[in-house]
C-alpha cells in the first residue's frame, strides 16, 4: 500500500494477494482448456488482454458514465470539496477528483487504478440525506479504498468473470470451438461447463474479498476521522432510506453493488455467501468496538 495515514490492513493485503493468485491460476487453466478443445490461444489472449487493459485504465471514466456522474469544481460543490480536501490532508494522500451522480439512491463510490487517477463520486441522494459529519465518514471510507488499492484489485477481479463469459460466446458464435470431427467430444458443451465453473469460482472469490474490503474501509475511515459513530449513523440512515427507493431504480444500480458504500439491493433473502457487503449488523458491531477502543464516538 502507498504510504498514507489510513490504518493499514494486513488481512486485506493477504486476501487481495491470495485472490489474485487464485484467479490467475484459474484463468491459466481456463485458457489451457480452450486451447485443448481447439480455440486459438492467441485470439483468446489478445481479446481478453485488450478488454482487461481497457477496463483497468478507463475504470473511472466507465463508472462515471454508467452512473451518469460528472466531475464538479470547488465552485460548484464547495462543501463537498472542502470535506475531501480535509480528508486528503489528514490522510496524506493526493486529492481524488470529485464527482456527483444525479440519483436519488443515497450512495457513494470510489474508483480509479491508483491514488493519482482516482475519483470519488457521491449521489445527490446522499448529499440530501447526510449531515457534514456523516458525509465525512462515508467519504473517508471511500478514500480508504483508494489508499488500500483494493479498488484496482476489485476492478481486475470482477472483470475476469466477465471475460470468461465473453470468451465463451466468442468461441461458440465464431466457430472457434467447433468439433474436430463428428466423433469428437462435444466441444460446445465442454466450453460452457468450464466457463460456468470459472465464473462461479471467480464470483465466490470476488464476493468474499468484497465483503472483507468493506469492513477494512469502515475501520480505516473510522480511525482516520476518530468518529466511528458518524459512520455508523450514516450506515443506519442510508440502509433505511435505500429500502424506500423504488425497486426498479435499485435494480438499475445493482451491477455496481461491489463498488458502492452500501448495496443497492440486499435484504435478508440474499445468502451472505453471495453478498457484496457484510451485514449491517456486522458493520455496526465493528464500529461499536472501535468506538469503545477510542473511548468516544
Amino acid at each position: 500500500m502507498a504510504s498514507t495515514r489510513f490504518a493499514p490492513d494486513r488481512g486485506l493485503t493477504v486476501r487481495m494477494t491470495v485472490t489474485m493468485f487464485l484467479l490467475g491460476l484459474l484463468y491459466v487453466a481456463f485458457v489451457a482448456v480452450l486451447v485443448a478443445v481447439g480455440v486459438r490461444a492467441v485470439t483468446v489472449l489478445l481479446i481478453a488482454g485488450g478488454l482487461l487493459l481497457a477496463q483497468y485504465f478507463l475504470s473511472d471514466k466507465i463508472a462515471l458514465f454508467a452512473m451518469h456522474g460528472r466531475e464538479v469544481s470547488p465552485q460548484e460543490a464547495p462543501e463537498l470539496h472542502g470535506i475531501i480536501d480535509r480528508l486528503s490532508a489528514m490522510a496524506g494522500m493526493p486529492k481524488p477528483r470529485v464527482a456527483i451522480a444525479d440519483s436519488d439512491i443515497p450512495n457513494a463510490f470510489a474508483t480509479g487504478r491508483n491514488q493519482k487517477n482516482s475519483v470519488v463520486c457521491v449521489t445527490t441522494g446522499i448529499l440530501r440525506r447526510l449531515d457534514a459529519r456523516e458525509l465525512e465518514g462515508v467519504l473517508a471510507h471511500e478514500m480508504s479504498h483508494v489508499a488500500h488499492r483494493d479498488v484496482a484489485v476489485m476492478t481486475i477481479a470482477s472483470f475476469l468473470g466477465v471475460v470468461a463469459g465473453l470468451m465463451t460466446r466468442f468461441a461458440l458464435y465464431t466457430g472457434l470451438g467447433g468439433r474436430r470431427n463428428d466423433n469428437g467430444p462435444p466441444v460446445g458443451l465442454i466450453i460452457f461447463a468450464v466457463s460456468g465453473l470459472v465464473y462461479a469460482v471467480s464470483f465466490l472469490l470476488t464476493r468474499a474479498l468484497s465483503r472483507y474490503r468493506e469492513l477494512a474501509a469502515d475501520r480505516a475511515g473510522a480511525l482516520l476521522t476518530q468518529q466511528p459513530s458518524a459512520l455508523a449513523s450514516a450506515l443506519v440512515k442510508i440502509s433505511g432510506d435505500i429500502g424506500r427507493i423504488p425497486t426498479r431504480d435499485l435494480r438499475e444500480a445493482q451491477p455496481f453493488n461491489a463498488f458502492f458504500f452500501a448495496p443497492a439491493l440486499s435484504g435478508q433473502s440474499v445468502a451472505s455467501l453471495l453478498s457484496t457487503h457484510p451485514s449491517l449488523e456486522r458493520r455496526l458491531d465493528q464500529l461499536a468496538r472501535i468506538s469503545a477502543a477510542l473511548g468516544r464516538g
